[in-house]
């Protein structure tokens, strides 16, 4: 579901956006092509999820190569978890020790702008 120029595009610093922009948030893949991204401070997000787990994101990489030079984009739907212990968590932990929650992105859809 994750295509390869998806995962390059990663490899960049990146903006994400959920609901709204958020700056400086490395993504995480796992093996099972789930992305994993730091919900700190996501209240209403994890309300909406609660009443709908479809979850639209886009992420815009500048340094990337896209259709037409520099510059890529993608469009995302996915199925939306919030999980607070386990694995998944003290691994993102590592990185984001406030963190008190994990966001698992289930790809259903994925199309490079």
């Amino acid at each position: 579901m994750l295509s390869h120029k998806f995962l390059e595009a990663l490899e960049y610093e990146s903006a994400i956006s959920l609901t709204s922009w958020a700056e400086r948030i490395t993504p995480q893949v796992t093996a099972d092509a789930r992305v994993l991204a730091p919900a700190i401070e996501m209240y209403k997000l994890e309300n909406d999820i609660a009443l709908n787990d479809n979850l639209h994101s886009i992420i815009d990489i500048c340094e990337a190569k896209g259709h037409h030079g520099y510059g890529i984009g993608f469009r995302r739907t996915s199925k939306t978890v919030l999980i607070s212990t386990g694995k998944k968590l003290d691994r993102m932990k590592e990185k984001y020790p406030i963190l008190r929650k994990v966001l698992v992105l289930i790809p259903t859809d994925l199309e490079q702008l």
